[in-house]
């Protein structure tokens, strides 16, 4: 397999305009267990042709949701009724983009790329799947039990559609395997951790790739030239430490489980709670997994995951929503402090995802305190609601904090847009 190296990471990495005749479109594919999100995008200028959502696959009621965007268009339609497996819903999905004229068996179709959860340590690049890929990622089941098996059903799909098309898959986990020892091993036995390949892998790497490197140019300055800290903000959540382009340490680890309080993970917590929930509790270790990664975090602590509806119910007094959010906050706060530890200078702490783009409370709150590490937001800039990518620190602020939307569909398809360029269009 032929290592390739990721695009993006610098500015002589920048995804090139493709020439008039070469294939400019990729469709990314976001495979779920019983789910399948896709965007199609034209990346001589990073337009959306079409975007969709296939839904409950595999049951009596799957929907098919479907937006052509072409032309500023973005007339919505929706189909429901049964969609048995993957390969329907590709193909349903095909059906509706040839009605758009954006057929699958287009030659403007450059590539189709994948959204792939764990690459472990041997996938650091966007890479083009072949027969020895898929195996790395079926062997990587057991460390991603829930999310690799789903990616290689669209991956395998998709082949079985286009075989002639190359298809790239691009790795959650590939932006941290830049992390140092130190910070990626655990502090158990070397000869355990290496048999049962455990350590932190991180993850969120696709959304931390493109918000730092957007960060970076929201401040005129080159990637290699700054240190931010990503805080990325979801159902899901995770920071990361990014020194000049390269990740130097993430808050998750083995699993999507450790470091931020999220919407229904626990986050950081003492291992030895695991135990006593087993001898104390009777538990049994399913039901400990299902409560630390569906049952805690802002759902365990007050009974919703919602930050609009969090702060609803603290405008009306509710005790036990202002302390869940209390805890999320102080959580972020600690982060923010070591991830500013570990770098030695910052230049910005940025904010993305629903949360981090939306939460205005969540930002002044994780900042507000932190006045002597140079941080501050201006209330008034922090109240603006855009989707644009925007700095809401005050000019005095010698670290800036900024709000950079995510987009992981479009890092996506400039990863595997590039690749497919350098290796001119050919999966060998």
């Amino acid at each position: 397999m032929t290592a390739h190296p990721t695009p993006g990471a610098a500015p002589s990495d920048e995804p090139r305009p493709a020439s008039p005749a070469s294939p400019s479109r990729v469709l990314v594919l976001n495979s779920g267990s019983s789910s399948l999100k896709y965007q199609l995008l034209d990346m001589r200028d990073d337009s959306r042709l079409a975007q969709g959502l296939v839904e409950r696959i595999g049951e009596e009621t799957s929907r098919l949701v479907h937006t052509p965007l072409q032309g500023g268009g973005s007339e919505r339609r929706e189909t429901t009724g049964p969609i048995t497996d993957h390969a329907a819903a590709l193909k349903a999905v095909a059906e509706e983009l040839a009605a758009d004229g954006l057929g699958l068996d287009s030659p403007e179709l450059a590539a189709i790329g994948h959204r792939v959860v764990h690459g472990g340590l041997r996938f650091t690049e966007p890479t083009v799947i072949d027969d020895e890929v898929l195996a790395e990622i079926e062997r990587l089941v057991p460390v991603a039990p829930l999310h690799n098996p789903a990616n290689l059903v669209g991956i395998r799909t998709a082949m079985a559609l286009r075989p002639d098309l190359p298809q790239v898959a691009v790795f959650d986990t590939a932006f941290h395997t830049t992390m140092p020892e130190a910070a990626a091993r655990y502090a158990i036995d070397v000869e355990t951790a290496d048999a049962h390949r455990i350590r932190r892998y991180g993850f969120h790497g696709t959304s931390h790739a493109y918000v730092s490197r957007e960060t970076a140019r929201l401040l005129g300055r080159e990637p290699e030239e700054v240190n931010v800290i990503v805080l990325h903000l979801g159902n899901g959540a995770s920071a990361s430490a990014v020194a000049g382009g390269r990740c130097v340490d993430t808050s998750m680890g083995l699993t999507p489980l450790e470091g931020l309080v999220m919407g229904t993970r626990s986050g950081d917590i003492d291992p030895a709670v695991t135990f006593h929930l087993k001898r104390v509790a009777g538990m049994s270790a399913d039901e400990i997994d299902v409560l630390l990664n569906k049952k805690s975090g802002l759902v365990g602590l007050c009974g919703d995951n919602d930050m609009r509806e969090i702060r609803r119910r603290i405008d009306e007094g509710d005790a036990r929503a202002a302390l869940a959010f209390d805890i999320y906050v102080h959580r972020l706060k600690k982060y923010i402090g070591a991830y500013y530890a570990v770098l030695g200078r910052v230049d910005a702490v940025v904010f993305t995802a629903g949360v981090g783009e939306n939460a205005a409370p969540v930002r002044e709150a994780a900042i507000t305190g932190l006045e002597e590490l140079g941080l501050a937001v201006d209330s008034d800039l922090n109240a603006v609601r855009s989707d644009e990518a925007r700095i809401i620190s005050p000019n005095y602020a010698r670290v800036a904090v900024a709000v950079v939307p995510t987009d992981e569909e479009l890092e996506i398809a400039r990863q595997s847009h590039a690749l497919v360029q350098r290796a001119g269009g050919s999966n060998e």
